[in-house]
């Protein structure tokens, strides 16, 4: 009995009943939007959008601060700034889900449905791809600083490139895989993902481009998942603040949608942001090269940004960026002179 209560006393101290109630909240929002806002097809109006993305934003929050009373103030900011990543790099996602949406010219009375089961993807591939990390990075530590140097690079390229590629869905290689082993029909049929036909069984272009979104996810997770594990490799903190993220994607989606074009210096901030966590992993060199090797370099080598600040510097450029959008009109074209 005695054994019981110390390992229900080690179990509420180091905050390890916070997984059993991050796991409660999202079953139920998933359950409870499966059941009743998923039900009939409608467009989810500017309002509900807004008051949505805000309940997860306060939702999040106050799990952070949940980490910061029962964990501890670093694992909080670490949380809150994996969070605000994660969530700041989704706008690329939404980017590509406007453009296969308007590719494949889908009813906006289904994107709700669409997007929620892509939101059930990403908690379950995510959650696959996070386990992986932290296995990869327990036995191979040295992997964070290929991180770092990836998102460098991954940052520099976004901030010094032009306009993004125009994405063409039918030309992804997912596309084509699908379309040669799988037998589609344009038909929605109410919104459903199978039909029949003549006596033959279809799946419907909701059923691909549910599947397309899910790869992009998966494709984008390739930035996301690193730029997390360079500022926590706590497998609870990468997990649940990218889960959050990816919950108020949705809402973020219907927020956005028409208006995303407004905040065109967005992008250029995401990519100081993935740069800055680059620089803040890569800082961390000279300590592991001391630990390995025992080689003693110059002390202003060994500087580190805690957490706190990192959440705060980020927090700045993603506003900055987001305010300079709103002040700075996007640069017109100009017109070409005919000779």
């Amino acid at each position: 009995m005695d054994r019981i209560k110390e390992i229900i006393a080690d179990w509420n101290g180091s905050g390890n009943w916070l997984i059993p109630v991050f796991a409660i909240v999202i079953l139920v929002f998933l359950v409870v939007d499966l059941g009743f806002l998923s039900r009939g097809k409608h467009r989810v109006s500017m309002k509900s959008a807004l008051l949505q993305s805000m309940l997860w934003v306060v939702i999040s929050v106050s799990f952070g601060s949940l980490i910061y009373f029962y964990r501890s103030h670093d694992d909080a900011f670490s949380f809150l700034t994996a969070y605000v990543t994660e969530y700041s790099l989704s706008v690329d996602n939404i980017f590509v889900f406007i453009l296969i949406f308007r590719h494949f010219k889908v009813d906006e009375r289904y994107h709700h449905k669409i997007l929620y089961y892509g939101v059930i993807g990403a908690v379950v591939f995510r959650g696959i791809f996070i386990g992986l990390g932290n296995v990869i990075v327990a036995q191979f530590h040295w992997v964070l600083y290929f991180f770092g140097a990836f998102l460098l690079y991954t940052g520099f390229k976004m901030l010094f490139s032009g306009k993004e590629d125009e994405f063409e869905p039918d030309q992804s290689w997912m596309y084509k895989q699908l379309r040669r082993r799988f037998r589609f029909h344009p038909d929605a049929s109410g919104g459903s993902f199978i039909t029949r036909i003549d006596g033959k069984l279809y799946f419907t272009t909701l059923l691909l481009v549910v599947l397309l979104i899910e790869t992009t996810d998966i494709i984008f997770a390739v930035d996301s998942i690193p730029a997390v594990f360079s500022i926590s490799q706590d497998a609870f903190i990468v997990y649940t603040s990218n889960i959050f993220a990816v919950m108020g994607l949705r809402a973020m989606y219907f927020l956005l949608e028409g208006s995303i074009d407004k905040f065109h210096l967005l992008q250029k901030g995401i990519s100081f942001v993935l740069m800055f966590i680059g620089v803040k992993m890569l800082m961390e060199v000279p300590h592991s090269l001391h630990d390995w090797f025992g080689w003693n370099l110059p002390e202003w080598t060994h500087l580190t940004i805690p957490n706190w600040l990192s959440f705060t510097i980020i927090i700045s450029i993603l506003a900055g960026s987001i305010l300079m959008s709103l002040v700075v009109p996007v640069r017109a074209e100009e017109p070409t002179k005919e000779k």
